[in-house]
């Protein structure tokens, strides 16, 4: 059975705005600094970021570290030239 609605509301028409309306000008903006948003990587995130800058970086990085005494460079170094073939 279909009966019409009768309880609904009619809605009034809305006046559109003048180009002549007055505007408020914006609120000015307080003296202090924006706020910036931060990011704490998990250790999780921390390590594979870790991992993959050690991966992209470059043959005079790594040996440039490896004479600054990082350890982990001086291993990869060591690694690269025990897998060279010896020239006679």
């Amino acid at each position: 059975m279909v009966s019409a609605i009768s309880h609904a509301t009619q809605t009034q028409p809305v006046a559109r705005a003048t180009a002549t309306a007055t505007r408020k000008p914006a609120p000015s903006k307080s003296s202090s600094a924006p706020k910036s948003d931060t990011v704490q990587l998990s250790p999780t995130a921390q390590a594979a970021l870790a991992a993959m800058k050690e991966a992209t970086e470059t043959p005079a990085q790594t040996a440039k570290e490896a004479g600054q005494g990082d350890r982990q460079a001086q291993r990869l170094l060591a690694k690269e030239a025990a897998a060279k073939p010896v020239s006679k």
